[in-house]
């Protein structure tokens, strides 16, 4: 059979044409970008005319090549076709301004309590038939922002997906970079490259994601991109199979010397403000916007919406896959809502029935239940249950695998450390407070929030380190923090070395955070007076992420009482969103022996009587004179291995002595001054 762009080409130019396939597809795709007919293009792309039995002056090629150029787009192999099975062509531009009447119902049918926001990405998208861009100016450029999980990405892909369905757009495909994979400048032929790449493809959307992680350098470039519509290339590159390449030959023909983004949108979706969008690419790139985009924070009736959709899924899936008849009651949707509170919005839902289906095809795994099975879900004391023809069961306790936390192991931790009754006390009533507020959302009243982060003060040795790593194990197996994390940080983990590297390395560090609890130790340094720039831009920073993730981070200051309440001066935001100030006293000198006691144990030793009423009398004269300085449990831990160290050179003195105790010979106790 043969080969139909050999046929078309052979009708015009003969049967001895000199044209590969491949270079006609070249040709095609540089007289698009360029200009001219299809003729100057393959002599522009191969070097050479046609084979020399043709007479040039005689045979007009232009319009039958040109002709030819349209009729070879139609002309696709069968691997062409599978990956392009989506492109198609598009309809006149009155047709597409009139395809736009009801697309905001279709689109408001999936994304729930963003009706304003849907509104106005539609105009976004509509922006480009009415006014149409000049010059290599992109069709349009769209800020998409507002919190995590609101919809930003379900709006524009079921928009894109629409439009595509109604020839609007070519192909509803959406190219996405994620401009976190270039931090630096030696990822700029790499960032190049990508970008090169999704230009030229078929999609006409372009995403770009995590802009605060954009080097300097391909900031520079896509702000060309955005004002001038393209960006010129510093170096040489040529196109080769779809890829652009670097070639230090300055003779090579057919370089690449500009990226262009005409026919394109250019979407940047983040969850920062336009502020920080400004601070990244400045005020031009901003005027050049044609449209932001926000997203509400999602209501209860939204959320609801959401649950009662994903419902329908898990029913649907159920019915097939594991021959089960779903039913649920109001308890079940109301408590699938409040989830959204404490995992950033929508994902909280989505992860719920993620789970629930997982249990349910576990349950079906493990236990040999008939077709047609009846199950009612509901919630009955904060515990999703599942009534299997009648039998209920815990339904979340069938997942395999997933570590929820050890809520008695993590009390039973508390109750082994020395003192600190009172905090133990206000750790345990979280509990309390949070089992009352889950109950009230599952009765649909509303639940009071209080603020979650806290400041620790207290000399060091106190326990504050410990007590910081309990909460966070703590608030994980009650279900108030996803993660469970305890990330320890100080000044220099938050202050950047140079102008620019501050507001980064703190975010950095409040996502590491997110899911558990961020401790800030000696957070008073953060602050070193109002010259010290760094300090307050890690501040500032540091109280918008709290914020930003109000629901999903604790936050815990530790310090001196005295420097931490100078430091809550240093912004004004901060003594609101710490309302929770936890002292932690000095140890007794019984506490610290009881410390010694714990700490010797833990190494295989034991403390004689002798010792013990040694150190008692030490540890109460210490604690008298000196326990700022002391150090408190770092004391204990300092003596209790000194006289490791010291039985061991007795030992070889007394060979016969018990090689697990500790002796008042073993402890040096004349340092009670210092």
């Amino acid at each position: 059979m043969r080969d139909p762009v050999d046929e078309a080409l052979n009708s015009i130019l003969g049967p001895r044409n000199n044209y590969t396939e491949e270079e006609i597809n070249r040709a095609q795709a540089r007289k698009k970008r360029y200009g001219g007919t299809l003729l100057d293009n393959l002599e522009k792309v191969t070097g050479r005319g046609l084979a020399p039995t043709f007479d040039m002056e005689s045979i007009n090629f232009g319009s039958e090549l040109d002709a030819f150029s349209k009729e070879l787009e139609g002309f696709t192999d069968e691997n062409q076709k599978k990956v392009e099975t989506s492109t198609h062509e598009t309809v006149t531009e009155e047709e597409a301004v009139n395809a736009f009447a009801d697309l905001k119902d279709v689109v408001t049918g999936t994304v729930f309590g963003q009706d304003e926001f849907v509104k106005k990405l539609i105009i976004a998208f509509k922006r480009p038939l009415v006014l149409r861009p000049e010059g290599d100016a992109p069709k349009n450029c769209i800020y998409i922002t507002g919190k995590t999980c609101t919809g930003k990405h379900l709006a524009l892909n079921t928009i894109v997906k629409e439009l595509s369905n109604r020839r609007v757009l070519r192909t509803d495909q959406i190219r996405t970079i994620d401009l976190a994979l270039y931090p630096g400048a030696t990822e700029e032929k790499l960032f190049l490259q990508d970008l090169y790449s999704a230009l030229n493809s078929k999609a006409e959307v372009i995403v770009f994601e995590n802009f605060k992680e954009c080097h300097t350098s391909l900031a520079t470039r896509l702000c060309d991109l955005v004002i001038k519509g393209k960006c010129a290339l510093n170096e040489r590159y040529v196109s080769q199979n779809g890829q652009l390449v670097n070639v230090p030959n300055a003779l090579a023909s057919e370089t690449v010397g500009a990226l262009y983004a005409k026919d394109k949108y250019l979407v940047f979706v983040s969850d920062k403000s336009l502020e920080k969008l400004a601070d990244k690419f400045g005020a031009p790139f901003i005027n050049a916007l044609g449209d932001v985009c926000e997203t509400a924070e999602l209501d209860d009736e939204a959320l609801k919406k959401i649950s009662l959709k994903e419902m329908d899924t898990l029913k649907r899936v159920s019915s097939k896959q594991f021959k089960f008849n779903i039913k649920e009651d109001d308890a079940f949707i109301n408590y699938s809502v409040t989830l959204a509170g404490k995992n950033a919005g929508l994902q909280g839902i989505l992860d719920f029935y993620d789970d629930c289906v997982k249990a349910l095809a576990q349950l079906k795994l493990e236990e040999d239940f008939p077709n047609d099975a009846e199950v009612l879900l509901t919630v009955k004391d904060g515990s999703v249950v599942a009534s299997i023809n009648g039998d209920e069961r815990k339904l979340l306790d069938a997942l395999p695998g997933v570590y929820t936390g050890e809520l008695e192991s993590v009390k039973k931790e508390m109750e082994n450390i020395v003192g600190l009754q009172k905090i133990k006390e206000y750790i345990l009533s979280l509990e309390e407070y949070y089992a009352v507020q889950k109950k009230r959302r599952e009765a649909g009243l509303k639940a009071s929030e209080v603020s979650k982060h806290m400041i620790f003060t207290g000399n060091p040795g106190t326990g504050k380190t410990t007590i910081a790593r309990i909460i966070s194990r703590y608030l994980k197996a009650i279900g108030i923090l996803s993660g469970g994390q305890l990330v320890e940080v100080s000044r220099a983990d938050l202050v950047g070395k140079y102008v620019g590297h501050t507001a980064p390395l703190t975010n950095q560090v409040l996502q590491s955070a997110i899911g558990g609890v961020l401790f800030i130790d000696e957070a008073y340094s953060l602050y070193r007076g109002k010259d010290d720039s760094f300090g307050l831009e890690a501040i500032d920073t540091l109280v918008k992420g709290i914020e930003d993730n109000r629901d999903n981070l604790i936050v815990i200051l530790a310090g001196y009482s005295d420097e931490m309440e100078e430091f809550l001066t240093s912004n004004s935001g901060l003594k609101s969103r710490f309302p929770n100030v936890i002292n932690f006293p000095d140890y007794t000198g019984q506490e610290l022996l009881d410390i010694s006691k714990i700490t010797a144990k833990s190494k295989g030793y034991a403390i004689d009587e002798g010792a013990q009423e040694n150190l008692l009398t030490y540890y109460n004269a210490v604690q008298a004179v000196r326990a700022k300085d002391a150090g408190n449990g770092r004391l204990v831990r300092n003596k209790i291995e000194e006289a490791i160290l010291s039985q061991s050179k007795r030992l070889v003195k007394e060979p016969e002595a018990d090689m697990s105790m500790l002796t008042s010979e073993d402890f040096d106790l004349s340092d009670v001054n210092g």
